[in-house]
């Protein structure tokens, strides 16, 4: 019964996701809910001990992960790398196949020790740019990406380095490369699955005229300037952040060795870190702050430019927002 509270919570959760409600305010919501219906007694306790010292723990460890991404991924757009790369894709292998184009880079780059909350920042512009130009419907976006990223190479691929991987080896005494045909079988399959779904939704949604879409929010900004960065230039910070990664995370562990210890004035306590849960985290950390300058470096003309014009368009968003009378005007006017 428990287990199928759990379960319902969860479809709870991911129905109001899915219907554009904040996720942030839903969570706690869905899993008190949870807690309601086995013990209603334990929901303060829960709430208080459970769910918000679980939250923090969550924030702590990964919101400079997604912060340092999501500016990774808007220099990148920023910048004209994204259409830059886009541009010599679709030349390659043509319009009419952006989507396994997509898979084909979000996969490359999680098997090659990205991590796949990374992914979605850098590969987002480059999908935008593609669909738009593909005529291919925006909707598709979000399962394009999650096919390449969040599917076979997360978990099913052997030697993969995501954390989905390697978590299960201290439970079962094995390494990332257990059961390797298993593995690739079920790769393969997922795979050409996914690749035949979305393909047949592009096709069904060119047949009706949709198109990419209209009235979009979060669209990656035109780049304007009519002389494209060097595809091989353009690539180069995801090749860094790739590699850096790998570097980190050999070599973090090394330097500070499987804990550290560090004596701050006005801290009664030492602070005592365990590197070895916290490596992964910071070879990430470190390897998006590399990809970050590398991107400015390289295109700090276009970048100089390009913040203070995004910074017009947001303010302009803003301002053009029809205000809501309050009910007590409107009913005089």
């Amino acid at each position: 019964m428990s287990l199928l509270i759990v379960i319902l919570a969860l479809a709870l959760l991911m129905f109001v996701a899915y219907r554009g409600f904040s996720v942030i305010l839903f969570a706690p919501i869905c899993a008190l809910l949870a807690v309601l219906a086995t013990d209603p007694v334990l929901v303060a306790p829960v709430f208080s001990g459970v769910f918000m010292d679980k939250m923090v723990g969550f924030v702590k460890n990964y919101l400079p992960v997604f912060l340092l991404g999501a500016v990774f991924g808007k220099v990148i757009e920023l910048s004209g790398f994204a259409r830059s790369i886009v541009t010599a894709v679709i030349g390659l292998v043509g319009r009419e196949r952006s989507i396994l184009a997509i898979v084909a880079v979000c996969a490359l780059l999680t098997y090659g020790g990205v991590s796949l909350f990374v992914v979605v920042f850098a590969v987002y512009p480059f999908a935008a740019e593609m669909f738009r130009q593909g005529g291919i419907p925006k909707r598709l976006i979000p399962g394009t990406i999650a096919l390449g990223a969040f599917s076979f190479t997360m978990d099913a691929l052997p030697g993969t380095p995501q954390i989905q991987n390697i978590i299960p080896t201290g439970f079962f005494k094995t390494n990332t490369w257990a059961a390797p045909w298993l593995g690739m079988i079920g790769a393969v399959v997922i795979l050409v699955m996914g690749l035949t779904y979305l393909e047949w939704r592009r096709r069904k949604a060119v047949a009706a005229n949709e198109g990419y879409g209209t009235k979009l929010v979060n669209e990656p900004e035109p780049f304007p300037h009519d002389k494209l960065p060097n595809p091989w230039l353009a690539i180069s910070p995801l090749v860094l952040v790739g590699v850096m990664n790998k570097v980190f995370t050999v070599l973090i562990p090394g330097f500070y060795g499987a804990t550290h210890t560090a004596t701050l004035p006005g801290l009664a306590e030492p602070v005592l870190t365990q590197v070895s849960s916290v490596a992964a985290i910071w070879a990430v950390e470190g390897a998006l702050l590399l990809g970050i300058l590398t991107v400015v470096l390289f295109a700090f003309k276009p970048l100089k430019g390009a913040l203070p014009r995004a910074r017009s368009r947001r303010s302009a968003a803003r301002c053009s927002r029809p205000s809501t009378p309050h009910p007590n005007t409107a009913s005089a006017a």
